[in-house]
This record gives C-alpha cells, structure tokens and sequence, in this order.
C-alpha cells in the first residue's frame, strides 16, 4: 500500500483540524543555544504548509536520550526560541507530552497556530519495548488531536525506531508521508536500485561495527570504498599493518579480513589510506605528524601514537575518485573534524562532492556527523545533491533494513 502524502491531506482540506506533525528536531546544543539548525530547517516547510492553511500544529519530537523522564539538559524550549525566530511567529512550548501543560495548549489553539510538546523521550513509554505500553502513550497523543485529526510522520531520522510518536500513533489517525521522509527515501531509492555509474561510497567514522551490514550490503552494490575515519584501523590491522594506539576493534578483524577478500574477488573495490596524520594524543593541539601507513609506529611518538585523521595524499586521491563519481554516498567524516588540525581530510572529500555534485553526478551525505562536518567546514547545504536528515535511518535503509516509521505510514489508519 502505497503512503498518502501531505499534499492528499492538505488537497483534503485542514482549516480548523488540529495536526500532529512527528518532525525531527534532534539539534546540537551548546547549553541552551542551537549550533547547527539544518534539522529545523529541514522541518519547517511542512510545518508552515499546514499552518498557512488553517491547521491546529501540534509539533512532537524527541531531543537527545533521556532516560525516559524530564531532564532540563534535554529540553526543547532552546529549539522552539529558534523555530519561532524562523517561522517569525510564536510557537508555543508545552511543558509535558501529553499532560495537562499539552492538553491545555492543544485544547487552546487557534488555526495557523504552532505548538510544540515537550521532549517525547521525557515519557518512558515513548521508547518502551512493550507494544502496550506505547500504544497508550500513542492513544494519548492523538487524543491531543481530537476526533477530526490527522498525523504527519515527517521525521526520517527517526523512522528506524518504532516509537510510540513514530510507528504506533499512525494507526489511530489518519496518517500521511510528510515531505521529508518521502525525499529521503526517493534518494535512497536511486542509491540502491538504479545507481548512475561509477558509483563510489566514503565510510568513516569511529567503528567498523557500526557499519557491518552497510559494507556488506555496499559490496554488491558500489564500485568503489572509501575508508576512513577510526574505522581504518580495523582495516590496516587486518592487513597486517601496526596502527599504535589508534582506535581499533580486535573482535572485527576476522570480518574485515573477510570483506578485503570479497573485494579482491570482484565485489567492490575497497581503497584504504597510505598515509595518516598520527598525533600524541586526542586533543586539539596534539603534536601530530603525517607518517605512510606501513610505518604508523615509527614515528616520534612510536606505539603510543594515535591517528586522528587520513593523511595529505590519501585526501588528495579520495576527493579525486569523489569527484568524478556519478553517484556518491558519504557517511562518516574522516578524521576529527571538530579539531581543525584533523579536519582537512574530511574537508577534501567534502570537496569532492561539491565537485561531482557541480559535474552533475547525485551526491549524498548521509546525516549525523558527516552533515554537521560540512557546515561546521563552511560549505553551503546547496552544494550537495542532498543532506540527509537521518543518518542511522539512512545506513538501515541501505543495509536493507525494513523502517517501522515508514511502513507505519503506508499501513496507517483510512
């Protein structure tokens, strides 16, 4: 069954219908100041839609990971000072999910007005593994809607949950794809069945374990891997290459041996580092030299070295196969951006697909760290052919992984 979409629901009609609007609003903090808005960005065309034509907005999303009860660090009341400088227009802040602060403020909105619900984690049964459990939260929310409402699932980066406000609500209100979620998947669709060629993927991050069946499902489907980002460790280890003190996972190495030997059989081709920027230890302004990588622990600071970064050649090659890709998929960045002494690898391959992009290829950046990398670098989001809002949901989607948030919409309440 195919999902109905925002435009069905608004071609249907919204004026003085109350609206839950699941969006994603997982934002970086500093205290309570927003350092990266991408997210709300993202959210609030959908929003502004429904609003401009007469819809009570009731905005539900999680910040964080409360451990299922009010935490102050986690509050959204910094994300709803921001959406209403965006919107220019207020948007209120319940102070609970679904208690009386939600009731009250639900019960008094005026149409074309915006709510947000506090932090849907601050309730337990939001993430509860009891099916019970979040179905009475679920019934909870859309009672916050009342008998005409309607629920738009909007949040991609949160469709890999089954989550009360996620997957449970859409079967207690009629529920449709919000915009978000529907382009996310149109991209991701066009990276796994019908990919133009030469097709490359760039892997980083910290851990290998993280992204097993992303590999392994790459595999089959890529022309090219690049490595980097803690997760090459693993990888040199596995080629016999001594790596000092850089992060490593001793329990994967058998399984990297055996990705390395898939790729020499013809699946794709995986392209390791040859040289790593190796520092004296993990801060900013660590001693840090560039050493080749079968002599990652010859250098000044011997087997306590620690790489935190691919090196200057490495960068240079990487950007390159990037940017004459058809298509390319990154998630990971590829050293430790946030330190601007290890961030220059990471900012070559962002280069890369400003440069595929500008060539006409699709260029992909898939969520999480990889998205904060590049504004946090400079780039503009344009420069992209897309920047995910969901990276866990986008590597689930392209392990092959059914998203409880999306199939919710497509079985949902008539």
């Amino acid at each position: 069954m195919t999902a109905q979409t925002l435009n069905d629901l608004l071609s249907a009609g919204v004026r003085g219908r109350t609206v839950l609007i699941r969006s994603d609003l997982n934002v970086p903090l500093d205290g309570s100041t927003v350092t990266d808005d991408g997210r709300i960005r993202a959210s609030l065309p959908a929003i502004k839609e429904l609003a401009d034509a007469g819809a009570k907005v009731i905005v539900m999303a999680h910040l964080g990971r409360p451990k299922g009860e009010p935490d102050p660090t986690f509050s959204l009341a910094p994300v709803a000072a921001r959406m209403s400088e965006l919107l220019r227009a207020e948007v209120a802040l319940a102070d609970d999910v679904t208690g009386s602060s939600a009731r009250q403020k639900a019960a008094a909105l005026a149409e074309g007005e915006v709510l947000l619900v506090e932090n849907v984690r601050f309730d337990a049964r939001e993430t509860s593994k009891d099916a019970a459990e979040r179905q009475e939260l679920a019934k909870e929310m859309a009672a916050l809607a009342g008998a005409d409402g309607a629920y738009v699932g909007d949040a991609f980066g949160a469709v890999h949950r089954a989550h009360a406000s996620v997957a449970d609500i859409a079967s207690l209100l009629p529920a449709y794809q919000g915009p978000l979620v529907a382009t996310e998947l149109e991209v991701l669709t066009r990276l796994t069945e019908s990919p133009e060629r030469p097709y490359v993927v760039v892997l980083g991050g910290s851990k290998v374990s993280d992204k097993l069946a992303v590999i392994d499902n790459l595999l089959e489907k890529a022309d090219t891997l690049l490595i980097g980002g803690g997760m090459l460790f693993t990888f040199l280890k596995a080629q016999g290459h001594e790596v000092g003190s850089s992060l490593l996972e001793e329990d994967q190495l058998d399984t990297v041996k055996g990705y390395l030997e898939r790729s020499g059989k013809g699946a794709a081709t995986i392209v390791l580092p040859t040289d790593i920027v190796m520092a004296s230890g993990f801060a900013k302004d660590a001693e840090h030299e560039v050493l080749p990588v079968d002599a990652l622990a010859s250098g000044t600071h011997g087997d306590k070295a620690m790489g935190l970064d691919i090196g200057p050649a490495t960068a240079q090659a990487y950007a390159a196969e990037v940017a004459g890709a058809k298509t390319v998929f990154w998630n990971g960045p590829m050293g430790v951006f946030e330190f601007p002494a290890f961030a220059e690898g990471t900012r070559a391959v962002a280069q890369g697909l400003t440069e595929a992009t500008a060539a006409g290829g699709l260029s992909v950046v898939g969520g999480g760290d990889s998205a904060a990398a590049v504004r946090t670098l400079g780039f503009e989001d344009g420069q992209f052919g897309h920047i995910s809002t969901g990276g866990g949901a986008s590597l689930e989607y392209l392990e092959g992984k059914e998203l409880p948030g999306v199939s919710a919409l497509s079985g949902g309440k008539a």
